[in-house]
């Protein structure tokens, strides 16, 4: 299997539209059309495995800098080593505070220091 990165094709074009436009050349394994998260638009590339190298290579001669729609077709071969991009995990909703924070471990809000250097207590209500 030989995978092939097709960029360039007009954001309107679904999956079948471009098995279709392909086909003829090589025969088409998987395809993985980039698409926004958010809206699920096409980004306008796509990723094919192709069955056989000559496939590709015909795909490539057949269809590179084409005119298609408004754009123009770029295909490149997509080396066996190449890794995908990692994805950086954020932690989801932390937000650094917008001023200095301050350290009140010695004193509590009651007027009392502590002395064992924990956190000041509230006290406890009286019914």
């Amino acid at each position: 299997m030989v995978k092939l990165f097709i960029g360039g094709h007009p954001l309107t074009m679904d999956e079948l539209q471009l098995v279709q436009l392909v086909s003829p050349y090589g025969q088409v394994a998987t395809i993985k059309m980039v698409r926004d998260r958010q809206t699920r638009k096409s980004k306008g590339y796509s990723f094919l495995e192709i069955t056989d190298t000559e496939g590709a290579e015909r795909i490539m001669e057949a269809l590179q800098g084409k005119a298609y729609g408004d754009k123009e077709l770029k295909i490149n071969i997509v080396p066996p080593d190449a890794e995908p991009a990692k994805k950086v995990q954020r932690p989801g909703g932390f937000r650094a505070p917008a001023y200095p924070r301050v350290d009140r471990r010695g004193s509590s809000s009651y007027g009392s220091p502590s002395n064992d250097g924990s956190k000041p207590r509230r006290p406890r209500k009286q019914f």
